[in-house]
């Protein structure tokens, strides 16, 4: 059995969001993202992988399709297969994410 601290990968930078694999298998894929001040990621998408995404700490503003929402710590939201996925930190804190798609992404 391989485990990991999650906290080990979480690190920030100052110019852009930080994203880091926690694991990575044929049938799964999944990351954590570290965003602080106005840092962001997307919009990103995949056609043939559903994703789960998990606020660990922070608050964000997430859009997913045309749907947006302000999640706060172990808010999680369902990204749909082909649906586009943008989120923002929205928090003067730093925030930290775990995204999770399966399959893992083409």
């Amino acid at each position: 059995m391989k485990t990991r601290r999650v906290t080990d990968l979480v690190h920030f930078e100052d110019d852009a969001a930080r994203t880091e694999i926690l694991y990575e298998t044929p049938r799964l894929f999944s990351q954590v993202v570290c965003v602080q001040g106005s840092q962001g990621i997307g919009p990103m998408s995949d056609a043939s992988s559903d994703g789960l995404l998990v606020v660990l700490t922070g608050e964000i503003a997430t859009q997913i399709g045309k749907a947006r929402a302000r999640m706060q710590q172990w808010e999680s939201a369902l990204v749909p297969a082909g649906e586009e996925l943008t989120l923002r930190n929205a928090s003067e804190e730093p925030s930290v994410v775990l995204l999770v798609l399966a399959p893992p992404p083409a």
